[in-house]
């Protein structure tokens, strides 16, 4: 039997038993994740690793290039994740996290590297934009740097796609939501996260404040003009 396979009786017999309390009380309880995690597919950066979550804490939706398509009445499984996640189970925090040497994002730096590929050619259309940016405002950039520039810009992206979702609008308008936009660099094992001040990704310090793309406050466009009715 493959080895990775075979590992499931080392939880059956070892892992289970020893977190038998906390598997029951999200039997019996259901569960109440602190954050979704939007991630790339790619096996070496795993979310639950990443932020040592425990059973229960961590919501997560994985997919080549940590996609999130902008918000349309078509059906998928992102979207149908987002909007569970924060209209169900009430998620205060959204991360989307991107990583490096992204096989995505590479394909997006290499034109015709898609072609025997059609399904993920049209799924990485999601990522036009970061692919724009990354053309145009680093025309200077050594060609080594590339799949860096478009994975950080696809983080920027997806984010903004992100807050075209009904329910993620809604939220952030309440103030009861705040996305955050990650870079994992693998060879490195750091983390940088996006800063909606300054717009630049920043390591991620444990004395440092966290870095957060977009805080949780209340977001109410009209209220000025509604006073003044008043």
């Amino acid at each position: 039997m493959n080895e990775l396979i075979g590992r499931v009786f080392s939880f059956q017999d070892h892992v289970f038993p020893s977190n038998s309390d906390l598997y029951g009380k999200l039997a019996r309880d259901g569960q109440s994740p602190k954050a979704l995690m939007i991630s790339c597919a790619d096996s070496r950066v795993v979310p639950e690793y990443i932020v040592q979550a425990a059973p229960g804490d961590l919501f997560v939706c994985r997919n080549a290039g940590n996609i999130v398509p902008p918000f349309s009445q078509a059906n998928g499984g992102v979207t149908s994740t987002v909007e569970y996640a924060v209209a169900v189970l009430g998620v205060r925090d959204i991360i989307v996290c991107g990583h490096s040497d992204c096989g995505a994002m590479k394909a997006l730096c290499k034109p015709g590297s898609l072609d025997g590929l059609p399904n993920v050619a049209a799924w990485l259309r999601h990522s036009s934009a970061a692919q724009k940016v990354a053309e145009e405002g680093y025309p200077n950039a050594p060609e080594s740097e590339r799949v860096k520039i478009i994975s950080l810009e696809n983080v920027v992206a997806q984010i903004a796609h992100l807050r075209t979702h009904p329910s993620v609008a809604a939220a952030i308008a309440r103030g009861e939501l705040a996305l955050h936009g990650w870079y994992v660099d693998i060879h490195a094992g750091e983390i940088l996260g996006l800063d909606g001040v300054t717009g630049r990704f920043l390591p991620l310090r444990a004395d440092q404040p966290l870095p957060v793309a977009l805080p949780a406050a209340q977001r109410l466009a009209a209220d000025p003009f509604l006073e003044a009715a008043e």
